[in-house]
């Protein structure tokens, strides 16, 4: 081994290397693919830490923000989005900042000049060779990490292939970094070779190179979570393959693989320019590390910002309780419910739900979680593989295959979407290959000049959900599932009789609804419809790992609807009457269209019934529609539905709807209580009656799952709008898909995560607010704290304040908030107090 390798002062054993890598692995959160892009908390792994001091922590060690800027809350204190009263609350318990009052606060918040403010902040290695040098080494290391890993992570984008040997992740870097002389040819002389000395074996690796940085035990943690940091959307994108294993009882490692590639850089960095100058300033960059710190890596900045960020969140919980304060009781008790309809918990159905209820009071409308408590892995007809419709949370249970009852028909869907498929390869090889895309352009281009001139113009058809791409109408009207368990093909698919009748239990359990059914019950799946949209599937349904949920609606209403299923849920005192039919539908969240599937199962004496739902879905759509487009820039008196719909067949369009900007809260209670409530769109809803869940199983299972996934995606949108540049994907206009994983924004740089800004902004306002969730449950206070006893994970996002917990009395009034320490305390909504501000704001003025 050559002298470059110094191991005169070995500090770290192998297995406290090993340790330490893996220790800061846990802090990434899983990203997934754009094929199923869902929602994921990108604090995930640090939930056990406060709120406030991970804000701290993630400024002080990659220059994270976790607050909007001071003039996004001194705007929304003018527009009585943001209370004095509620600053002065915060600042009551805020020990080490002193202010008479609010407005004295805003008065030397308005005189602070931020921009002078230095933030503390890591260095890395890359960052200090910056500082002494004329490359921008952080920036050239950032783009030969991302060109090797988008070759490694390919997902058949690319026409010309490496072979990696199925090689591991740190083995082959190890070989491309061997033989790339891009390094060397940009000043890092010898990079190749020290590499090649290296150990193959990453944790090896990583700590040779730990030790030839001088890196002790106390500044470790914090120098190998900055550099995951650095490279956040690549991190997160490999834990989700560490996630996606340890769901299903694996143990893998690759975060830790790659951080020890990311170490190796740096050391490869460090003794290819290594002079008593970079060794000074490096010297001095790991002091600083220690001697900031967490605690001390803030700034006055930064805690003022926390306290209005608080006060934010109490405002808008003000408003919250105060409408269930004067909500007017609904008369739905007078109406005899003909129709009842389980929407998905998606914020998006809210506003649905409101306008179907509105135009057909007969209607009952529910909240369950969009997979419906059928997690299955859903094999298309004509497909070999399926995909899982079920949460990240859980893995997937049964292989379910989709058919056409018709065989000569199921038989030639089969083989025609094989020779689509078997085209479409070919047709993609021939576009993007080296060689034959300059053929392409010029004889094949002009072909499809009229296609570009229609989607340019709007002139389209409607444009079918990707799960019917080379299906005719009449064939997605027959579309069924297999639910029979049965040998096919050298693998067991479909349900067992056993399991199909404990599943059927269990989701009518957890939806309350184990009584009372109505004639019919729609099963409301959601999907959207967009074209070229990389993240379309991050519209689809999140319960349902980014895929509509138009499989698990039709594998619920066929379960439910077997008669030996509800034979056996007859011995649990789950009646379902004879009267009654489940039928499978599906909510367009971009078109506020709901599609009915195999309507011609539906009985002859279930006719009238099937005629009234369709004429009841089509005047909801309309409502809804007439509500959404108020978000939307519609200009002059046009055709509001012809206008919502065009939205998503047009190729240009970067805002084809909303999705579920605006989430802040999470509302778990009766219908009965939510019912002719105005949420907005803005809050998610699960029906839930504590009086009939015995033990409180069904309460436990919604705080475990439901509670978190939503707790997920509002800190999705959450850390998307207060910090785009790191946890969202930029400008939707600018991305170029990657390895057909993820995009990038422009043509280099780390792989970007979270979500676009046309998805949160309109270009003049943030249509998401960056609120934390207000989770407000009716049930006893004391069976909640049983559960936060009991899971510490939970415990850990109320305790810490990622998430809001509120109790709400079963006359809907919402009585006391959690307030840590499995205690609560009483929640005071007073009347007049947004009068009051406005005097406040006067004097302030």
């Amino acid at each position: 081994m050559s002298n470059s390798i110094n191991t005169s002062e070995i500090i770290f054993t192998n297995e406290k290397m090993a340790q330490a890598l893996h220790t800061a692995a846990k802090k990434i959160a899983p990203l997934w693919p754009l094929e199923n892009f869902v929602a994921v908390n990108p604090y995930l792994g640090l939930s056990g830490h406060s709120f406030e001091s991970i804000a701290r922590q993630l400024s002080f060690q990659a220059g994270i923000q976790t607050t909007m800027p001071r003039d996004y809350y001194l705007k929304a204190i003018q527009e009585n989005k943001l209370l004095l009263e509620d600053i002065e609350i915060v600042l009551a318990k805020n020990k080490t900042i002193e202010y008479d009052d609010a407005p004295s606060f805003i008065r030397d918040l308005k005189s602070k000049d931020f921009e002078k403010v230095k933030t503390p902040k890591v260095n890395t290695v890359a960052e200090v060779a910056r500082k002494i040098s004329s490359a921008n080494w952080p920036d050239f290391m950032l783009d030969c990490i991302s060109s090797w890993a988008s070759s490694y992570f390919d997902q058949a984008q690319s026409q010309w292939k490496k072979d990696k040997h199925q090689l591991s992740l740190f083995s082959a870097w190890k070989i491309e970094a061997e033989t790339n002389r891009s390094p060397s040819l940009m000043g890092l002389k010898g990079f190749h070779q020290l590499i090649t000395e290296l150990p193959d074996n990453p944790t090896e690796a990583a700590k040779i190179a730990i030790d030839s940085l001088g890196l002790d035990e106390e500044a470790l943690p914090i120098y190998l979570h900055s550099l995951l940091l650095r490279v956040g959307g690549w991190s997160s994108y490999i834990a989700h393959f560490d996630w996606d294993s340890n769901r299903y009882g694996r143990e893998e490692e690759l975060v830790s693989e790659f951080l020890s590639i990311l170490v190796c850089w740096e050391y490869g960095i460090f003794n290819a320019l290594k002079n008593p100058v970079l060794e000074s300033q490096w010297k001095i960059a790991k002091e600083e590390m220690i001697k900031k710190g967490f605690s001390e890596g803030s700034n006055s900045a930064i805690s003022d910002l926390l306290i209005l960020q608080e006060a934010y969140d109490l405002s808008a919980q003000r408003k919250l309780t105060g409408k269930f304060k004067v909500k007017v009781q609904s008369n739905q008790e007078n109406i005899k419910c003909k129709v009842q309809a389980v929407f998905c918990i998606d914020v998006r159905s809210e506003v649905y739900r409101r306008n179907l209820e509105s135009v057909a009071p007969e209607f009952e409308t529910l909240g369950f979680a969009g997979f419906f408590g059928f997690p299955i892995n859903f094999v298309k007809v004509g497909h070999d593989d399926g995909y899982d419709q079920c949460p990240a949370l859980i893995p997937s249970g049964y292989k379910v295959l989709e058919k056409i009852d018709d065989q000569n028909q199921n038989e030639k869907v089969i083989l025609r979407r094989k020779l689509n498929r078997a085209f479409s390869f070919a047709w993609k090889s021939f576009k993007s290959s080296a060689i034959t895309s300059f053929g392409f352009v010029s004889p094949v281009g002009l072909s499809l000049l009229p296609k570009l001139f229609t989607d340019s113009f709007g002139i389209t058809r409607p444009v079918p959900h990707p799960q019917h791409n080379g299906l005719s109408k009449k064939e997605i009207e027959n579309l069924s599932v297999d639910i029979e368990s049965r040998q096919n093909g050298g693998q067991i698919t479909g349900i067992p009789l056993a399991d199909r009748v404990n599943m059927a239990k269990g989701a009518l359990q957890a939806m309350s609804l184990t009584n009372n059914f109505a004639r019919m019950i729609m099963i409301v799946g959601h999907g959207s419809t967009s074209v070229n949209n990389p993240h379309a599937s991050g519209l689809d349904c999140g319960a349902c790992a980014g895929q509509s949920g138009e499989a698990n609606a039709k594998v619920a209403s066929v379960i439910l609807n077997d008669k030996e299923v509800r034979r056996q849920l007859a011995i649990d005192n789950i009646f379902i009457p004879d009267t009654t039919y489940f039928l499978a539908c599906l909510h367009d969240t971009t078109t506020d269209e709901v599609s009915l599937f195999n309507t011609d199962l539906v009985p002859d004496s279930h006719q009238e019934d099937l005629e009234n739902i369709k004429q009841r879905i089509r005047q909801a759509g309309k409502s809804a529609r007439a509500e959404r487009v108020l978000r939307m820039s519609m200009e002059g008196d046009g055709d509001i539905d012809s206008f919502v719909r065009s939205r998503s067949n047009d190729w240009s369009q970067i805002r084809p709807e909303w999705g579920l900007a605006g989430c802040s809260s999470f509302v778990v209670a009766p219908r009965t209580i939510t019912r002719g409530l105005n949420l907005e769109g803005r809050s998610f809803l699960h029906s839930y009656n504590w009086k009939d869940d015995k033990g409180f199983a069904v309460l436990e299972a919604i705080m475990t799952a439901p509670m978190i996934v939503t707790s997920w995606i509002n800190l999705q949108y959450y850390a998307s709008t207060v910090d785009n540049k790191h946890f969202g994907s930029g400008n939707k206009t600018l991305h170029n898909v990657t390895s057909g994983v993820g995009v990038l924004e422009g043509f280099a740089g780390d792989l970007r995560s979270g979500l676009p800004m046309q998805s949160i902004y309109d270009g003049v306002n943030y249509q998401h607010e960056p609120l934390r969730l207000s989770v407000v449950i009716n049930a006893p206070k004391e069976a909640m704290i049983q559960m936060l006893e009991k899971h510490d994970s939970v415990r850990e996002l109320c305790d810490n304040r990622w998430i809001f917990l509120m109790a709400m009395n079963d006359e809907g009034e919402v009585t006391d908030i959690y307030d840590g320490e499995l205690k609560w305390k009483k929640l005071n909504v007073e009347e007049g107090i947004f009068e009051r501000n406005e005097k406040l704001i006067e004097e302030l003025v």
